[in-house]
C-alpha cells in the first residue's frame, strides 16, 4: 500500500471540508491551542513512517493516556483491575455521575473519566513514585526520552476540577478509590497533560500492533499477547465516548480520542496513525480527524472487519 500517496489524496480533498467544531474552553489551557493546526502521522510495523502538517507539534493527548495508563495497570495488576471497572460502553456522556451512581461506584468501562480515575487510584497504589514512572512507562514505549507533562495544562485542569472531584468522592463513598482523593486526581490531571506529538503517539502505539511488543524486531515484550488483545477490544467500543458505534462503523479500526484534538488508531499488525485538529464535534473527538480516518480506510478498503 502506497500511504504516502493516500495521505495525499487525503490531504488535498480535505482542504474543502467545512470544520463546524470547537476547541475546548472549559480546560482553559486547552483553548489558547491554534485552532488551525493539523498534524498526521502514520507508522508502518515495518519501520517506514508518514507525516503531514503539524505532525511534530506537541499537544496535550488528554484522555488518550488513559489507554497508556491503563496498560500499565494491567501489567501490574492483570485481571485484579476488572473487578473495580467494567467493560462495556457507556452511552452516556465521559463524565456522567449518574451511571455511576446507580451502578454503585463501579465505571462502566476504563475510557470514561470514572474509570481512568480509578486505574490512577490504582498506579498511586502500586507505584513508589506514581508520576515519574507512569512518564517513563510512556517514554519508553515511544522511545523518547523527551515526554514530557505539561504543567500548565494540569495546573489549568486542577483549577477546574470540580466534576472529576465530584466522581472520584462519590467512588470512594462506594469504596472504590482507596487513596486520598485530591492525590488521585493530581496524578490523573498530569496524566492527561502529557505533550506528545503525533510521531511519537504511533510509536507508543505500536505496542497494540506486535502482540506487545515495542516492535517485531525486539524479543522483549511489553504487554502480554492476551492484553494487548483486550486494550485493542476496548479501544473499539469504547475509544470515543458515546460516538464509539459511529467511529466503528465509519472507520472500523479500534483507537482512542482526546479533547486536546488526538486520535490515535490503529490497524493491528499493518500500522498506527494518529491525527491532530483541535476543533471537536459536539460529542469531544476531533471532527477533522474523525474524517480524516474515515477516507483512510475507505481509499485504502481496510478496515479490521
Amino acid at each position: 500500500m502506497d500511504y504516502s500517496k493516500v495521505l495525499q489524496e487525503i490531504k488535498e480533498e480535505i482542504v474543502t471540508f467545512k470544520n463546524t467544531g470547537k476547541v475546548a474552553t472549559y480546560i482553559p489551557e486547552l483553548g489558547k491551542v491554534d485552532p488551525s493546526k493539523f498534524g498526521v502521522y502514520l507508522q508502518c510495523t515495518d519501520g517506514s513512517g508518514y507525516g503531514l502538517g503539524d505532525a511534530l507539534d506537541r499537544f496535550s493527548i488528554q484522555s488518550i493516556s488513559k489507554v497508556l495508563s491503563l496498560s500499565l495497570a494491567l501489567k501490574l495488576k492483570g485481571k485484579e483491575v476488572w473487578k473495580r471497572i467494567g467493560v462495556e460502553p457507556s452511552g452516556d456522556p465521559f463524565n456522567s455521575l449518574v451511571q455511576l451512581e446507580y451502578e454503585k461506584g463501579i465505571p462502566r468501562n476504563p475510557f470514561i473519566n470514572a474509570g481512568a480515575l480509578v486505574v490512577a487510584d490504582i498506579l498511586i497504589s502500586e507505584l513508589k513514585n506514581p508520576k515519574e514512572e507512569l512518564l517513563q512507562f510512556v517514554r519508553d514505549i515511544a522511545e523518547d526520552q523527551t515526554i514530557d507533562y505539561d504543567e500548565n495544562v494540569a495546573a489549568s485542569e486542577m483549577m477546574h476540577k470540580f466534576r472529576n472531584a465530584s466522581l472520584t468522592h462519590l467512588m470512594k463513598d462506594f469504596g472504590n478509590i482507596h487513596n486520598n482523593v485530591d492525590d488521585v486526581l493530581d496524578f490523573y490531571f498530569h496524566q492527561c497533560s502529557i505533550a506528545m506529538n503525533c510521531k511519537q503517539l504511533t510509536q507508543a502505539f505500536t505496542i497494540f500492533l506486535n502482540y506487545g511488543k515495542y516492535d517485531l524486531s525486539k524479543e522483549a515484550a511489553v504487554l502480554d499477547t492476551m492484553l494487548a488483545k483486550r486494550i485493542n477490544a476496548l479501544m473499539l467500543t469504547c475509544g470515543f465516548y458515546d460516538e464509539s458505534g459511529e467511529f466503528a462503523f465509519s472507520v472500523g479500526l479500534p483507537g482512542k480520542s482526546g479533547v486536546g484534538g488526538g486520535i490515535v488508531a490503529l490497524h493491528p499488525k499493518y500500522y498506527s496513525i494518529a491525527v491532530w485538529s483541535p476543533p471537536l464535534n459536539k460529542n469531544g473527538n476531533s471532527e477533522l480527524g474523525m474524517k480524516v480516518l474515515e477516507l483512510l480506510t475507505s481509499k485504502t478498503e481496510i478496515s479490521v472487519f
